[in-house]
């Protein structure tokens, strides 16, 4: 990208760009055979909002095995190995009018697209490839590295945005998920929230978490623009 960077958009993934439709499930349950040689149906598992590692730790205590750090470390590397087969199990896509809007974002110099997600990079960039979306996240995004608060990962964006912004003006990063969480990443590093009630939170839940924005779904990209207050694409 060239230019000068006005805006930072980060993305959340699951939910908010794309649904595996919980294919990720057998790669869960892959990891568990292969770490701690133990089967268990891990469909009901409530994953929402959760990183990657707080995911192995839930489904490590639901099979009844340890959840230390280095089991925990074992499960998603296993699981970054499994994901890629498991996501042709399901019919996924990527979610109504999220390849307009980021094809246009891919066009204007003057703002940046990144992931901040709890997934790790690794299992980020499985999907990402997957539904064809990985061309428009030239830029490292923010993941989950290891096990901690989900603001962590928020800080890390922040440090991201500062280094790719033009100047330090407020209002210029922006958070989009579809859950509280995504939320209270956003206003941990005083990012504009946009919440979009495409996952599995309702506009009602969402909006008691009071977020900058709120949308039922990601409207055509030029309505996207105006409802951020990024204007038309320059030149």
């Amino acid at each position: 990208m060239t230019g000068r960077v006005e805006a930072v958009v980060f993305w959340d993934l699951d939910g908010t760009l794309l649904t595996t439709a919980r294919a990720g499930v057998f790669a869960l349950e892959e990891a568990l055979r292969e770490v701690r040689g133990v089967d268990a149906d891990l469909s009901s598992l409530v994953t929402s909002g959760l990183t990657d590692a707080e995911v192995a730790s839930l489904a490590l205590r639901t099979a009844r095995q340890p959840d230390d750090p280095a089991t925990v470390d074992a499960f998603l590397r296993a699981y970054e190995r499994h994901l890629p087969a498991s996501l042709h199990r399901r019919r996924g896509a990527a979610l109504s009018g999220v390849v307009e809007i980021l094809t246009e974002l891919r066009d204007r110099p003057d703002v940046a697209s990144l992931l901040l997600t709890g997934n790790t990079a690794a299992g980020a960039t499985a999907k990402l490839a997957h539904y064809a979306l990985d061309a428009f996240f030239p830029h490292p995004g923010a993941f989950c590295e290891a096990p901690g608060p989900r603001v962590d990962i928020a800080r890390k964006a922040a440090g991201l945005a500062r280094k790719l912004l033009a100047d330090d003006s407020e209002g210029r990063v922006y958070v989009v998920g579809d859950t509280p969480y995504d939320i209270r990443c956003g206003n941990a590093i005083g990012a504009r929230t946009v919440a979009v009630a495409t996952g599995s939170h309702t506009a009602a839940e969402l909006a008691e978490h009071a977020p900058w924005l709120l949308l039922e779904r990601l409207p055509p990209p030029d309505e996207f623009f105006a409802a951020l207050g990024l204007g038309q694409r320059p030149g």
